[in-house]
């Protein structure tokens, strides 16, 4: 069966706080909706200091969805680990755990914005150090058992239902990452196709007596929304499309890698490109066919804050014309 995947990252453009309120309600009643409709999973991440208010709190968006659905895989990915008091996120991953009844997975990642550092008063050149501290408490944290933390003992609880912890990986695409998560003897994450990444973990691990595994994105990742009309949905819808992707882009740096990166300067190129894509369901259909259970939908219905009433024709189009077919 085909995996279908949505996600939300709550862009507003324009900001206005009576339309971030409708956004808002959106996601919550298209995850019900997707929830019931057999979609598998959803996905959030974190950004800060963004006038199109890009999630900054993929936590608490989770555990919203997690109190409203029962099936739903949900992952975040990434939450920026060094921003973030390490107590606090055991605290809120341990209840998030425990509310979606394990459905909830996590990939710690280290930011590529010194910008959101500052933003939140940490030190940007210490960040490699921040991180492996806060894994390592957040862990502790997680067992249960006293430990001394900034010069006290302390416990947290509750404990997370998921044992030994929630699902956690470590992301990033730099051999630092990956002999990092070696070393903890945890999932490493990619945010692009990096097989020679893969191969250098798998030899840490072997190194430091670890076992993980390592996920990556395919060589080519796409960003879906579902149209009878795919030249009239771009010619309406393209500015959002293009909206994020040049937001995404300007944060890159040359030593960041993802599987998203648009280097699109208008919203023609965005779609010769290919990172984004409109499909009729019958595309869908015919690549569901082809593909089998290799066939990964990752909709975008609410990319780059575009109107709300056609980002639910596109996931009921897939779900009247895809799904249930």
């Amino acid at each position: 069966m085909a995996m279908s995947l949505a996600r939300f990252n709550m862009i507003d453009p324009h900001g206005d706080a009576s339309q971030v309120a409708d956004r808002y309600r959106a996601m919550l009643e298209m995850a019900s909706y997707l929830d019931q409709n057999g979609f598998t999973g959803l996905t959030f991440e974190e950004h800060h200091g963004v006038k199109n208010g890009w999630s900054p709190t993929p936590m608490m968006n989770a555990a919203m969805i997690a109190a409203r659905t029962e099936n739903l895989m949900l992952t975040i990915s990434a939450l920026l680990l060094p921003l973030h008091d390490p107590i606090r996120v055991a605290e809120d991953l341990a209840v998030l755990d425990i509310v979606s009844r394990g459905r909830a997975m996590t990939i710690f990642g280290l930011g590529y914005r010194p910008a959101e550092y500052q933003l939140h008063g940490k030190d940007w050149n210490s960040r490699g150090q921040l991180m492996t501290e806060c894994v390592e408490v957040v862990l502790k944290a997680w067992s249960g058992e006293a430990f001394i933390h900034n010069g006290q003992e302390v416990v947290v609880r509750p404990r997370p239902e998921t044992q030994p912890h929630p699902t956690i990986f470590l992301g990033g695409t730099s051999r630092i990452a990956a002999r990092r998560a070696a070393k903890f003897g945890l999932p490493l994450s990619t945010a692009a196709h990096l097989p020679e990444l893969e191969t250098y973990y798998n030899e840490k691990c072997q190194e430091y007596g670890t076992q993980g595994m390592c996920v990556m994105p395919s060589a080519k990742t796409q960003m879906l929304f579902v149209d009878e009309d795919p030249d009239q949905a771009w010619a309406e819808l393209g500015e959002y499309f293009f909206h994020e992707a040049s937001t995404y882009a300007s944060w890159q740096t040359p030593d960041i890698t993802s599987a998203v990166t648009s280097k699109a300067s208008n919203p023609q190129e965005l779609r010769e490109e290919g990172i984004y894509v409109v499909r009729t369901p019958q595309e869908c259909i015919e690549i569901a066919q082809t593909q089998g259970d290799a066939a990964l939908f990752s909709h975008h219905p609410l990319c780059g804050g575009l109107p709300i009433d056609r980002g639910w024709q596109s996931l009921q189009l897939f779900v009247d014309a895809v799904l249930k077919q």
